[in-house]
C-alpha cells in the first residue's frame, strides 16, 4: 500500500521494513513530533485544569 507522508506529502510504501511509517524519513517524523511538542498541532477538546482535577481527587 502507498500512503502520503503527513509532513512532505511524498509517496511512501507501507511495509514492515519502513521504520518511519507513515513518514518518509526520520526527519519528517521528528518535524511532526516537534509540532506536537510545541502545541502547533493538537486534538480538539476542552482544556483540563490539572491542579484542580487532582485536588478534588485528594479531598475524598
Amino acid at each position: 500500500m502507498i500512503v502520503k507522508c503527513p509532513n512532505c506529502k511524498t509517496s511512501v510504501e507501507w511495509t514492515s521494513e519502513n521504520a518511519f511509517k507513515p513518514f518518509c524519513s526520520e526527519r519528517c517524523k521528528l518535524i511532526d513530533l516537534g509540532e506536537w511538542f510545541f502545541e502547533e498541532k493538537r486534538i480538539a477538546g476542552d482544556e483540563i485544569d490539572i491542579e484542580n482535577e487532582f485536588a478534588f481527587e485528594n479531598e475524598e
